[in-house]
């Protein structure tokens, strides 16, 4: 399997644990959605604990990759701390799906957290810890505090992410395209509140 089509299927993958979550997904029809047989899926795969295993690294390296594009070297830690999480709001689908299935797993995965071998989003959130660090008066916060802080931040952008097609029902278009107007100022002056200790 080449990596585009490899990188293909993790993506339509991702679109559908999103949809449906890992427990209503089935292997089956995964594989049909896909476009393959279940016993080709499970060949390029093994089990769909393993294929969801994929599609989260795919969103961490996804998310560490937009961290990436932050210029580090002309801004101040607060500028870089505030562009990382405009950076990780985004928008469209990708954005949407990458929220809903983040959320799912957050939800869906209290059963599977005792058996879990690998924390496929740990090393972006250890990169976000180590942003928080950097700014004026964190030296001495505690990992958790700046842990809180930071996922503050990620609740508000993927809780948005999630909502906009229900706000757009309930208040109208001319309305939801003044928030979404209106939400990176929104969210830049609650990530300057959050920076500061």
């Amino acid at each position: 399997m080449t990596t585009s089509t490899r990188e293909d299927l993790l993506q339509s993958a991702l679109k559908l644990f999103a949809e449906k979550g890992f427990y209503g997904a089935s292997i089956a029809q995964i594989a049909r959605e896909l476009g393959l047989t279940k016993q080709a899926l499970l060949h390029h795969f093994g089990t769909k604990e393993k294929l969801y295993g994929e599609v989260l690294a795919l969103i961490n390296d996804s998310m560490t990759e937009r961290l990436a594009t932050v210029p580090s070297s002309a801004a101040s830690p607060e500028e870089r701390f505030e562009q990382v999480f405009v950076a990780l709001y985004g928008d469209g689908d990708d954005a949407s799906d990458v929220a809903r299935l983040v959320m799912r797993e957050l939800m869906d995965n209290v059963g599977r957290a005792d058996q879990a071998r690998s924390w496929y989003l740990k090393p972006f959130l250890e990169m976000l810890i180590k942003l928080a660090r950097d700014l004026p008066g964190n030296a001495d916060r505690s990992d958790g505090e700046l842990l809180a802080v930071t996922y503050q931040l990620l609740g508000a952008i993927n809780y948005y992410a999630l909502s906009q097609t229900t706000l757009e029902k309930i208040f109208g278009a001319q309305t939801f395209g003044q928030s979404q107007d209106a939400f990176p100022g929104a969210l830049c002056a609650l990530i300057r509140a959050a920076a500061t200790p």
